[in-house]
Order: C-alpha cells, then structure tokens, then sequence
C-alpha cells in the first residue's frame, strides 16, 4: 500500500507530506481546490510519460516521492536481478522532472519505463474520468477469472502451463533439428573435413606455435651459441691467464688483510661466495656449450610444424586458441546435425502426445473457467443493481483461441448499461461515472482474488445520489478490507466511512497554494456538514453527526 507521498515544488505545492492509512482514505475538498493534484502525484510516480508543466513556477524541479509498503510480493529475486536494493517491506519510488527531463529510482537506483510498467501493476489501479487501469484491459481478464477460481482449477493451470512451457521447448528443438536435417551432404562432408583437420594437428596448447618458434631460433644458431658459450667458459676457467686464475691472487691477498683486521673477514666471506657463483656460471655455460648440436632432423621438424600451424591459423582465427575454439563450434555443430537426424521423429512423436495432453487439459480448464464466467457474470450485474444501475448487463465472454500458455480460451468482460444497446466490450463503456461503478461492482467481486495494493477512484459518485449514494459508500468500505482505498468524493455518506479524512484548500494571497490537511474530530463533523448542505448550520451539522454515528 502506499504508506506516504511526498511532493516538492509540484504543481500549486511547495512541500506536501501525506501519510496514507491502509484502509479508506477520502479526500474531499471545495471544486476547484485541487483535490485531483495528489491523485495525479501517485499516478505520475508511476507513469513513464511526465509533463514539465508540473514544475512549479519559478522552481528548477518537481520531485515526488512514495513510500510503499509491500506485504503483498515477494520482490527481492525481481530487484537483485535489477541491481536495486531490496529493504523488505519498505519500497521508495522517487521521481525528479527537470527541464531537461526526469529520472525515475527505486530504493536510490534508476530504473527504466519497463521495470516501472512492471511495478505498477502490482500496486496500483486508478480508475478516474478520462483513465482505468488493469480491469479495462482484455488480456487482465482471463487473469481475473483465474485468481477467483484459483482454489478449483489453479493446480490443474499450473500443470498445464508447465507441460505447455516443456511443448514450445521441444517445438523450438524440432524446428532447429529440421533446420540441420536440410544441411546438404556436401556440407557435412566439409563439416567432418574442417574437424578432422583440426583433431588431427593435435595442438598441444594455444603457445606451442611460439615455443617452437623459441626452439628454431637456438637450432638455427647452434654453431654461433656453441662457440660464444664455450670461449665464454674458458675465458673463466681456462688454464693460463684465465678469470680465475686472476681471482685466485686477489684471494691470497684478502685473506693475508683479514688476519691482520678482522673487520675485513665480512668482506673475505662475500668475495669467496661471488667466486663460487662465478664458478657455477662457468660450468653452467660449459654445459650448454657441450649440449648444442647441429640436429638437421629436429630443425626440419619443427619447420613442418609450424608450416601447418601456421596454415590452420590462417584458415581458422589467427592464432592457436582461436583455432581450437573454432575445433568445438565445429564439432558441436556436426553432432547436432548427426543428434538432429536420428531425433526427428521421436520429436514430433513427443511433441504429437504432448499437444494431444494439452488438448485435455486445456477443456477441463475451459468447462470450469465458462461455469465460474456464468456465476461471476451473475454476481457482477447484482452488484452493478445496486449501484444504480439497475438496467445494465454484464457477462464475462469465455471463447474457444489457439492453444497458449493459458489454455484454449480467450476472455472478455462485456456490458450494456442501457437496455437499448447490445453487449459491448467493457473498455468501450463511454460514461465516465458508469465506468467507475462498474469498476467497484468488479472489485467487490474479485477483492479476496486479486493482488494488487492501492485502488484509487476519482469522484467515483459522479451522477449517483440517494440510495445509491448508501450502495457505493458501503461498497467502497468493503473493499478497503481487501485494498488500500483512495478516493476523492463529494458525497458526506462516501466521506463518513474513511478511516483517514484529507481536506485540500486552495489559498490566493500572494501566490496560489494548495494545502492539504487531516480532518478529525469537529473538523470533520464540519467538512461532512459542508457537503451535505453547502453551507455549515444546525441541520448540516446534525445530518453529519448521524453519518458519523452508523460508521
């Protein structure tokens, strides 16, 4: 439900804070006074279409700002997915309209129109003069019909959807095992071609084309290594007037120092251990001096392979690891035209039985969906009677469609609310005041069904007086049983049931304001009396005592 609404340089307002009660909240007030201004707040933070315009004069932005209180869905795999953060029940929905244009957040991150459509029509439901929301739109009714009978074919819904999910999937697979089926012979053959091609290289890592090309190097110049290396090794260690030699003296020399200055023995350590190191160079590079030979065979083998190294990354990708990758597309490819071959038929023998099982299921939901379609259709134009609409006709339509995800049937809601005129889809119903009638007749009905949070009528008492007046009062309270409540109302015996009563006031001084406040006690007994009689008296006063003392 929505828990608060929060405006800032909106429209007429400079700052508003409406908290909301979770039951009926009415908002009366005189014409003109902008009572519409907090209805289009809640829907404009909804909306993915936003004017301007509802900056107030002389201010840079307009923000507005819900806190909604979700009790109702489990939300929290739906916003980490969207990256938003999820705090429990507590739900902010802010909007900021610029100049230059607006931004829409949940919970602090921005969100896009799509996930806003998605929101929406889980909390709210507007049904005003010029708009409706949910009810009015045929592809919502069969969903209606389905949560009100939920408890008698729900169970058998939920298996046909899963069978129907499991059908499309083997469908698509057929589709694409037909798709390969019809590969030419020729491009099989070029298939298992390019594979075998590629198995047969037997690439043993994406670097083995640049270790061999490291090896060609020293093979191609074993002559010229050989030789440095060795001069190397004996210009070190040779026997006369080598490197070593030379450091010999130098350690006789240090050793004599060391025993007359023991200060120096640090030194005479660090001099003997870089002879050492000195002398495993030298053997290291004698080593390698004797392990170099002119190996004509391994050269010309290595030649050869990166000769078809090279000719496979030409052809496949530019390098060794695009090759390989290149190897598993191709292989998978050519199993699943060999899967796709052998399988045809049992995929269209699967796919026969489940669309035969399909078929039976989706007439059992059918009969029943027809059966409650005829009840409901019969409690619906009860209840449209006793909101003053007593000629009207209403008959929720179950015809037989393709086979979808909800069966076999298509479902509209129809009404005539004059005798003179056949059934007519309920979203071409013209008269604004009938609309938000039937609106309340429908949601009595699916009240205890249905899951969305806030419903909100605007002057939905247009046109009705009297008894009808009492009919649509005691329907409204009902309903807040089931959903957060908000209309605007100029009827004392709408008002009298709220459980939360805002009064709007539009002010003209310096500037033009609109205020909103929360009327209890006298004050009510005043706003209830004002609009009974027009004028606050005796008679109005007592009148509006008794609508508060049946409530």
């Amino acid at each position: 439900m929505i828990k608060q609404l929060r405006l800032r340089d909106y429209i007429l307002i400079d700052t508003l804070e409406a908290n909301f009660h979770e039951g009926l909240n009415v908002i009366t007030g005189e014409t003109g006074a902008g009572k519409s201004i907090l209805i289009s707040a809640i829907d404009l933070a909804f909306s993915t279409r936003v004017s301007k315009e509802v900056i107030k004069t002389g201010a840079e932005k307009a923000t507005v700002e819900l806190v909604i209180d979700n009790t109702k869905h489990d939300l929290k795999n739906l916003f980490e997915e969207n990256g938003i953060d999820y705090y429990g029940n507590e739900i902010i929905l802010s909007k900021e309209i610029t100049q230059n244009g607006v931004r829409t957040r949940i919970n602090g991150t921005l969100i896009n129109q799509e996930f806003l459509k998605q929101i929406k029509t889980l909390f709210l439901d507007i049904h005003s003069q010029h708009q409706t929301y949910v009810f009015m739109q045929p592809k919502y009714h069969i969903t209606l019909l389905d949560n009100y009978a939920k408890d008698v074919y729900g169970n058998t819904l939920n298996e046909y959807r899963d069978l129907y999910k499991k059908y499309i999937d083997t469908v698509n697979l057929l589709e694409q095992a037909k798709n390969s089926a019809n590969t030419t012979e020729n491009q099989i053959e070029f298939l298992k071609f390019q594979v075998n091609e590629i198995e047969e290289a037997n690439i043993q890592s994406i670097t083995e084309d640049e270790e061999l090309n490291a090896e060609l190097e020293v093979l191609a110049n074993a002559e010229k290594l050989k030789e440095l290396t060795g001069q190397s090794y004996w210009a070190i260690n040779g026997d006369d007037g080598s490197i070593m030699e030379a450091l010999g003296k130098i350690k006789q020399n240090i050793s004599k120092a060391s025993s007359m200055d023991n200060q120096l023995e640090e030194l005479e350590q660090r001099y003997i251990d870089a002879v050492e190191n000195l002398k495993d160079l030298a053997s290291e590079l004698r080593d390698y001096s004797q392990s170099l030979d002119n190996d004509e065979q391994r050269l010309n083998e290595i030649q050869e392979r990166l000769y078809l190294l090279d000719k496979l990354k030409r052809k496949y990708g530019g390098t060794l690891e695009s090759v390989l990758k290149e190897y598993d597309r191709l292989s998978e490819e050519l199993k699943g035209i060999e899967f796709s071959t052998q399988n045809i038929e049992e995929l269209e023998l699967s796919i026969s039985k489940m669309h035969t099982e399909l078929v039976q299921i989706a007439s059992k939901i059918s009969e029943n969906r027809k059966n409650y379609a005829k009840v409901l259709s019969v409690y619906v134009q009860e209840k449209l009677e006793n909101l003053e609409l007593p000629k009207a006709r209403f008959e929720i339509s179950v015809t037989e469609t393709e086979l979808s995800q909800d069966g076999c049937d298509s479902v509209e809601f129809l009404i005539s609310t004059n005798v003179s005129e056949d059934l007519k889809p309920l979203a071409k119903v013209a008269s604004g005041g009938e609309i938000s009638r039937v609106m309340l007749a429908i949601k009595s009905i699916f009240a205890q069904s249905d899951d969305i949070d806030t419903v909100i009528f605007d002057e939905i008492d247009t046109g009705i007086s009297g008894r009808a007046s009492q009919s649509v009062a005691e329907e409204i309270k009902d309903l807040s049983k089931y959903h957060q409540i908000i209309v605007i109302t100029h009827q004392p015996i709408i008002a009298a049931k709220a459980d939360k009563h805002f009064y709007v006031r539009k002010s003209q001084e310096d500037e033009t304001k609109v205020e909103v406040y929360v009327l209890t006690g006298e004050n009510k007994v005043k706003a209830l009396a004002e609009l009974a009689g027009g004028d606050i008296n005796e008679q109005s006063i007592d009148f509006a005592r008794s609508l508060l003392a049946v409530n």
